[in-house]
């Protein structure tokens, strides 16, 4: 990423304020994403999956088969299914099948393992269909993927095709050498803000448990994972670490780093060339999953 592109995301983003409620944060991430323009060849309509309410997103003359779930950012306690869908939808665009953007609950008034609940409920009633599946998440939405698919191979629920992360947040411990080491260099987060967040969601839990840090759990029989993060970022150890946790574990990893980017740099598509570029590699990875 260049030096520019570097600094017109950085006027982009703002560092989270320690303190705010829940309420104040989502009122300020909405206000940022929740209507960001997903183009007029994309049709969203509410449903329920699992029981969970969700967002199908259609784009116009995707025809390939499968389905994307796709579970979205923000520290367990901001963000839906509409956020979400500002990056589910360029990832259907570009695969050209449908995706499902999942509304799990938020903390702290629904703490670990809410979310985790309503993933796999979700994944649960989608993979029973009989169609090929593949998970993708940002954030605090990679993380949770990963967690879905423990939480899937726990209940002897078949895994999917592969999982795209986004930046994914896979350690609640924060034990991370980058969560001090890279503090100058994030734009959005520090230490204090991730453990702010991570007290809201994990509540009286522990946050060694694997489906609240899964870098820290046995990935044997996972599927086929495609991670991406930037190195401007807090938690760029978390996905270091899992990468390397996944091989020991016999898992297809394969791992994007993109030097001087800020967390969940795929947002600046269309102004940024390797988001754009990201987000097709990520597509190919999803196709060629759906594919086999």
């Amino acid at each position: 990423m260049s030096r520019a592109d570097r600094e017109m995301a950085r006027g982009l983003i703002q560092k989270l304020e320690l303190g705010r409620t829940p309420q104040e944060q989502r009122a300020d991430f909405d206000a940022q994403f929740l209507e960001l323009p997903v183009g007029d060849d994309v049709t969203l309509t509410p449903s329920t999956l699992g029981g969970v309410p969700a967002l199908d997103v259609v784009v116009d003359g995707a025809d390939g088969g499968g389905v994307i779930l796709y579970l979205h950012g923000g520290a367990y306690v901001i963000g839906s299914a509409r956020t979400g869908a500002n990056l589910a939808v360029p990832l259907a665009r570009r695969t050209g099948v449908r995706a499902i953007s999942l509304d799990y609950r938020l903390a702290p008034e629904h703490p670990f393992p809410a979310a985790v609940d309503d993933a796999l409920a979700a994944y649960r009633e989608l993979i029973g269909t009989g169609q090929r599946v593949v998970l993708a998440g940002d954030s605090a939405g990679g993380g949770l993927a990963l967690a879905t698919l423990l939480a899937a191979r726990r209940a002897g629920v078949p895994m999917p095709a592969g999982a795209v992360l986004f930046s994914p947040w896979t350690d609640l411990t924060l034990s991370g050498a980058s969560m001090d080491g890279r503090s100058d260099d994030d734009p959005l987060f520090t230490r204090a803000n991730m453990a702010e967040s991570a007290a809201f969601y994990l509540g009286d839990a522990d946050p060694r448990d694997e489906l609240a840090s899964p870098v820290l759990a046995d990935l044997t029989g996972l599927p086929p994972l495609l991670i991406q993060v930037g190195t401007a970022e807090v938690l760029l150890d978390d996905s270091l670490r899992l990468v390397t946790r996944a091989a020991e574990c016999e898992v297809d990893v394969s791992l994007d780093v993109l030097a001087g980017a800020p967390h969940v740099y795929q947002y600046f598509a269309a102004m940024v060339p390797e988001a754009d570029e990201a987000l097709d590699h990520a597509a190919t990875f999803l196709k060629a999953r759906l594919a086999e």
